[in-house]
C-alpha cells in the first residue's frame, strides 16, 4: 500500500510539473493582459504620464469609468478627431469582413470540390500545395509582394492591362480616394484581394477533408437519381457541409475583423482613410497618439463585436444533423 501510495504521490507531482508552466504562461500572458486592458479602459491612460498611485493610474491619468465606451457608442453629430477616426474605423472594418466572408467562401468551397475530383494523385497534391502556400507566407511579404503588383508605374497589373487594352493604363489601384466599385472604395478591394489570397487556403483545407469523409454512397445515389453536377454539389454537398461551413464563416469572420498587417504594409490606412480598420485604429492610439485608455475600450468593443456576430452566425448556420 505505501508503494502504491508513494506512486499516487509520484504522479501528482508529475502532472502538476507539466501543468504548471501552462498555467503560468497562461497567466502572465493572457489573464493578466485581459484584465490589464479592462482595468486600462476605465482610465484616460498614457504611459508619458505620471499617475497618482502604481502603476501610474490616477492623477494626470485620470479615472473617466465608462466615459470611453460612452463616447464611442455616442450617436451625436459633434465628434473628437478620434471618435470620428474610430467610426470610420469601424465602418470599414464591417464592409471589409462582409465582404470577405462570402467571397472567401465562395472560393474555397468550389476549389476544394473542384479539386477532390481530380483521381490523379500528382496533379491533386499540385493543386491542394498551391492553394495552400500563400497561408504560411508571412503577410508582410504578401502585403509586400501586392503593392508591387498594384504600383501605378511598374506594377504588374497596369502593365498586364496596358498590354492588352493595347495603350499605357494608369491606375493607382491603392491611392486613388476616387475610386468606387457599387460604392467600394477600390483599395479597400485591392486589399481585400490580396488579404483572400493568403487567407484562402486555410478554408480550403477544412472543406477539401470534410469532402473526403462524405460516404461514397450518396454520392452514387445522387448520380443514380440522375442529379447534375450542379444539384449535386447544392442539394447534397453543401447541405452535408454546413458543420464546416458554419466553422469557417465564423474563423474567417474573427480573422478579418483582426486583418492588421497586409493593411499596414500595402496602404497603413489611407487613401483618405478609406481602408483604415479597427486593429490598425488601436494601434495607432496606443502607440503612436500613446492614448493607451482609449485604445483598450476600443480592443473591448471589437472583442464584443466579434462575439456578438459569431454568435449570430453561429444560431444562423446551425444544423442539428450529421453524417458519419
Amino acid at each position: 500500500m505505501r508503494a502504491w501510495g508513494g506512486m499516487e504521490r509520484v504522479k501528482r507531482r508529475f502532472a502538476y510539473a507539466v501543468v504548471l508552466p501552462v498555467l503560468l504562461y497562461m497567466l502572465f500572458w493572457t489573464l493578466i493582459p485581459y484584465v490589464w486592458v479592462i482595468v486600462l479602459s476605465l482610465f484616460e491612460y498614457s504611459p508619458r504620464r505620471a499617475g497618482a498611485v502604481f502603476p501610474g493610474l490616477g492623477g494626470n491619468n485620470p479615472f473617466v469609468g465608462l466615459g470611453n465606451f460612452a463616447e464611442m457608442l455616442s450617436l451625436g453629430a459633434a465628434a473628437s478627431k478620434r471618435l470620428s477616426e474610430f467610426r470610420i474605423a469601424l465602418k470599414n472594418t464591417i464592409l471589409f469582413s462582409a465582404l470577405v466572408v462570402p467571397l472567401n467562401l465562395a472560393i474555397t468551397l468550389p476549389a476544394a470540390v473542384l479539386v477532390e475530383r481530380v483521381r490523379q494523385r500528382q496533379l491533386n497534391s499540385f493543386f491542394r500545395t498551391a492553394l495552400f502556400v500563400p497561408v504560411i507566407t508571412s503577410s508582410v511579404g504578401v502585403g509586400i509582394m501586392w503593392k508591387y503588383i498594384f504600383n501605378p508605374q511598374w506594377g504588374i497589373l497596369n502593365g498586364a492591362l496596358s498590354w492588352l487594352l493595347g495603350g499605357r493604363f494608369f491606375t493607382s489601384w491603392l491611392g486613388d480616394s476616387s475610386l468606387f466599385v457599387l460604392g467600394v472604395p477600390v483599395p479597400l478591394l485591392a486589399v481585400l484581394v490580396a488579404y483572400l489570397w493568403t487567407d484562402a487556403g486555410y478554408n480550403f483545407v477544412i472543406f477539401f477533408t470534410a469532402l473526403q469523409g462524405i460516404p461514397q454512397s450518396l454520392k452514387e445515389a445522387a448520380d443514380l437519381d440522375g442529379a447534375s453536377p450542379l444539384q449535386r454539389f447544392f442539394r447534397v454537398t453543401v447541405p452535408l457541409l454546413m458543420p464546416q461551413i458554419q466553422l469557417t464563416a465564423i474563423l474567417t469572420l474573427i480573422s478579418a475583423f483582426q486583418v492588421f498587417d497586409v493593411i499596414q504594409v500595402m496602404t497603413q490606412g489611407g487613401p483618405n482613410k478609406l481602408t483604415r480598420v479597427l486593429v490598425l485604429d488601436i494601434y495607432e492610439n496606443a502607440f503612436r497618439f500613446e492614448s493607451m485608455g482609449w485604445a483598450s475600450a476600443a480592443s473591448i468593443i471589437l472583442f464584443a463585436l466579434v462575439l456578438a456576430i459569431s454568435l449570430a452566425q453561429k444560431r444562423l448556420l446551425r444544423t442539428n444533423w450529421e453524417y458519419g
